[in-house]
């Protein structure tokens, strides 16, 4: 089952951590007689930007693959073959899906039978453990594809397979209803900005934290109610109470990759609120007083990626209109400056490479 496929593509490859990702023209594309039953080949027409691969080019994880390997893990565009002796009716040829962060999980052990598939000993990983997006042909596995809906186009939905379906897991963890208040640091990033929208939607009001007047409007467009510059604010703590009633908010989201962000977090929060850690700074520690925590029964959650129907929920949600991705749009070439204005911290919103 399979249409006319190249030999070689356009690939960008982590070749030795800490350097410049190399761009390859002549990369191999994997062949539909080498596809594996379960996997499938897809034709990426977009893939989205995010930290993690930063991460994976640094090598800030414990665990660093084999080089080379191909970052990304948010990738949509058409499977174009799937492999001889694969049992599934609902994944065909042409079809167009979405590639994520978990490519495979095995769904016999305890975390898949729990529905926490994100936590799977055996799973498979975009663009860490098994080459990702950055590539024009990608192989991913036919059970953990996800449809996209017709009434969203692949640049508007890409980044809701990582960054969108990320806060929304977080969000559903924050032990919140309607009319409570939610933080979210770093509020006008990839993931930050997706977060403000999925919280507006489910009736939150949202204090949102980061720098700049760029990010300041576009906070208070995607449905902030109220905005903490972390550059000009001399209290963030105090800032925060002040913007909730005096109490503190009910939960935070720390979407930033600081360790005082979440520090911040604890002292902020009103008695039994609920802290969900899914920014991942690479070394810093988490420098509290296990008295406070005690004291104010605070929970703390951590939230790495939602599983297949959380994937599915976000996407259908940003169908509908109620989240949008403020992106720009540039091309594989580029990935090197990409990753060089992510590390500065000069980004709004996300960037989807096109091919």
């Amino acid at each position: 089952m399979s249409t006319e496929i190249p030999k070689t593509q356009r690939a960008a490859l982590v070749v030795e951590y800490g350097k410049d990702l190399v761009i390859k023209n002549d990369h191999p594309v994997v062949q539909p007689n080498e596809l594996k039953p379960g996997e499938c080949l897809v034709k990426l027409e977009v893939t989205g930007v995010c930290h993690s691969d930063l991460s994976t080019k640094l090598g800030n994880w414990g665990y660093k693959p084999p080089l080379p390997v191909i970052p990304g893990h948010e990738g949509i565009g058409r499977v174009v073959a799937i492999g001889q002796g694969t049992v599934n009716p609902d994944v065909k040829i042409g079809d167009r899906v979405g590639l994520k962060w978990v490519a495979e999980t095995c769904l016999r052990c305890e975390m898949c039978r729990r529905g926490e598939e994100s936590m799977c000993p055996n799973q498979k990983v975009h663009g860490y453990k098994v080459d990702g997006t950055f590539q024009e042909y990608c192989v991913s596995w036919v059970d953990h594809v996800t449809p996209i809906p017709d009434t969203i186009s692949s640049e508007e939905a890409v980044c809701m397979l990582c960054a969108g379906l990320t806060v929304w897991k977080a969000l559903k963890q924050t032990n919140t209803v309607a009319g409570n208040w939610v933080v979210v640091p770093g509020a006008g990033g990839g993931l930050g900005h997706l977060a403000v929208q999925y919280a507006a939607y489910m009736g939150l009001r949202v204090v949102a934290i980061d720098g700049g007047e760029e990010k300041r409007k576009l906070c208070f467009e995607l449905g902030a109610e109220k905005f903490i510059d972390f550059r000009e604010a001399e209290d963030i703590v105090g800032e925060v109470k002040k913007a909730t009633d005096g109490l503190g908010p009910h939960a935070a989201i720390v979407t930033a990759a600081s360790g005082k962000a979440y520090e911040q977090a604890v002292w902020y929060l009103r008695e039994r609120g609920t802290l969900v850690a899914v920014g991942m700074p690479p070394t810093d520690l988490f420098n509290i007083p296990i008295v406070i925590i005690v004291a104010k029964a605070l929970r703390i959650v951590g939230s790495a990626i939602g599983d297949r129907q959380d994937a599915i929920e976000a996407m259908d949600i940003a169908a509908r209109g109620k989240v949008r991705c403020h992106y720009e749009v540039d091309k594989l070439d580029n990935i090197n400056k990409i990753f060089d204005a992510m590390q500065a911290g000069k980004l709004v919103g996300r960037v989807v490479i096109k091919y």
